[in-house]
């Protein structure tokens, strides 16, 4: 039996249909354009794919409704369409979370850490936001702009040296302390890339995301998202 494109798309369309419902909590009928209004306030995903799902439901509509005969739908969908359509509901139902993506063995650093021993490590792990605790207590992220604007105030000093300089020191300088957010784990990597988005609109340019378990700064860290690391995500 060969299998139509129509065929594929109905079918995820009612899986999509199912999971909006799933996800603003009802099991009424509503109409795919209503369900994308309330669902899209819930989900990023939803959020992300807006557009390509309202033209879906205009897709649908013209499948179902100008259907002259069982064998035949008047529209048949482009193979492109179907497999995107597939994709959405695939994000929607098993959504890729930050921990998946971006877990890893995180280096922290202490307040007393010299920025000479920072350095060293940003060397050999080729990045350049790091968090600063003060034993588990975090304190913030210090940044190239943090460094670059300390050794602006002390290139002249006779106190320039990275040895005996502090990363507490270094954090002082930076011109921005809200160069961070938490996320937890299980966020979607779509929530991620709203949050570095927002932060621009809204004129915070944020550095990094912080993983923890529960998206709080007391947890352990288990992740960081820079905006470079958005590149991994279509």
């Amino acid at each position: 039996m060969v299998v139509r494109n129509s065929d594929r798309f109905i079918v995820s369309y009612n899986r999509l249909d199912q999971l909006m419902k799933d996800l603003i909590g009802t099991n009424e009928h509503m109409a795919f354009f209503r369900l994308i209004d309330f669902a899209k306030k819930k989900n990023a995903i939803i959020r992300r794919y807006e557009a390509d799902l309202r033209e879906y439901g205009d897709l649908r509509n013209a499948i179902i409704h100008h259907r002259t005969s069982l064998e035949f739908a008047i529209a048949e969908p482009h193979d492109e369409v179907v497999t995107k359509m597939e994709e959405i509901e695939s994000a929607l139902a098993k959504p890729i979370t930050v921990a998946q993506m971006f877990q890893t063995n995180v280096t922290i650093f202490q307040e007393t850490d010299s920025l000479s021993y920072a350095l060293k490590v940003i060397k050999d792990k080729k990045y350049n936001q790091f968090p600063v605790y003060s034993g588990k207590t975090f304190k913030g992220l210090v940044t190239p702009v943090g460094i670059t604007m300390w050794m602006a105030r002390k290139v002249d000093s006779e106190s320039f040296s990275r040895k005996r300089t502090m990363l507490a020191e270094i954090l002082a300088h930076e011109s921005n302390r809200d160069n961070h957010r938490f996320i937890q784990a299980e966020a979607s990597v779509f929530e991620a890339v709203e949050i570095f988005k927002s932060s621009v609109v809204k004129g915070r340019r944020l550095e990094a995301l912080l993983i923890t378990e529960d998206g709080k700064f007391s947890d352990k860290l288990i992740g960081i998202i820079t905006p470079m690391s958005l590149l991994k995500i279509e």
